[in-house]
């Protein structure tokens, strides 16, 4: 009973194959081969338009090197005061950016507040150099608490970009778990609805590791291919990134499995919102379930077998959580099972 992470589950069996599959030959380094330039080409079609992609090894690189793309003097970026970015990658943007900083807006359950945004902006006007100038945006799709950002919510905090005449990012580590979640297309979760560049990820949803830029927006990035080499995440044998890609777009085999996992944490939000010694803290719309229990309860669970970890309520959760009890998440992937589903509901019964 694995609910610790997705990132803790192995690598799909199909994605394992397809690196199997480059072990053999040869093929041009840095990106250069047919595998890789097949695989991007699928991206652009995926997206409904020309793209430029860049194979990355974390998403931390990808959400370093996007900031990085979208820096200016003194850049100030904006983003949900927790997201991973800003809370879980140890200074990485800011390093990256030589020295760019996170500013932190508020917004209920993982969601940028798009008036806080507006109002958070505003306290950097350009004739004020003391401030410094704001440089972009960014957005988690799915969010740290397993929240997902709807359509209109995209479009009202990239409107708010627009006015201020910065770009938009998106922190996609669980794009597909969001994508499925609301039923629409990669281009109209995307730059249909105001966002310039992605940070997309497979590796939570069954690569082994594989994660990607991708600039939908002619207009930015054109220093990418110099800012990742100088990154040290150009690598020279490519195509193994590519064949993960490769398979996991194949099929719509990404689809699939985030909506495994999506299934997996509706059903276990379901057992948890009939136990007897736990309470939903809120409904998911991805893979993250969080739920209040006692200490007691906690730790019996983990002796039980149950992995998972204890959790900071975030903000704009109105719920009560008690000096005895605790909130915890519990993640699901593509490998979880329903079995494993179904044992951890007896537990909590």
């Amino acid at each position: 009973m694995n609910f610790a992470s997705d990132n803790w589950a192995g690598a799909h069996p199909a994605v394992a194959a397809a690196l199997s599959g480059q072990a053999a030959g040869f093929a041009p380094a840095y990106g250069t081969s047919d595998l890789d330039r097949k695989v991007a080409a699928r991206v652009s079609e995926i997206f409904e338009r020309e793209v430029a992609v860049y194979f990355v090894a974390t998403g931390t690189a990808a959400n370093s090197l996007s900031m990085t793309a979208l820096a200016r003097p003194g850049g100030v970026a904006f983003a949900h005061r927790e997201a991973h970015m800003l809370e879980d990658e140890c200074g990485a943007p800011e390093y990256f950016t030589g020295g760019a900083r996170l500013s932190p807006v508020d917004g209920a359950l993982g969601r940028i507040d798009p008036a806080l945004l507006d109002r958070a902006i505003r306290r950097h006007p350009a004739a004020f150099v003391h401030a410094g100038q704001p440089m972009a945006t960014s957005i988690t799709q799915a969010t740290e608490v397993g929240t997902v950002y709807g359509l209109d919510d995209i479009r009202a905090v990239s409107g708010v970009c627009r006015t201020h005449g910065i770009p938009l990012h998106m922190d996609g580590a669980r794009f597909a778990n969001a994508l499925v979640s609301l039923g629409c297309t990669p281009a109209e979760m995307t730059w249909k609805s105001g966002v310039d560049i992605v940070s997309f990820g497979g590796t939570k949803n069954g690569c082994w590791c594989a994660e990607a830029v991708v600039v939908l927006n002619p207009d930015i990035g054109r220093d990418m291919p110099f800012l990742r080499k100088r990154a040290a995440q150009l690598f020279s044998k490519s195509r193994f990134v590519a064949a993960q890609f490769d398979a996991y777009l194949a099929d719509g085999l990404w689809l699939d499995s985030a909506r495994h996992a999506n299934r997996m944490a509706a059903a276990l939000a379901t057992a948890i919102d009939v136990s007897s010694k736990l309470r939903l803290a809120w409904a998911p719309q991805a893979n993250e379930v969080f739920a209040i229990m006692e200490k007691a309860t906690f730790e019996a669970l983990q002796k039980a077998g149950a992995v998972f970890y204890d959790w900071h309520p975030p903000y704009g959760y109105a719920g009560p959580v008690g000096e005895s009890e605790t909130m915890a998440r519990l993640v699901t992937s593509f490998a979880t099972t329903g079995e494993e589903v179904e044992r951890f509901g007896r537990l909590i019964s």
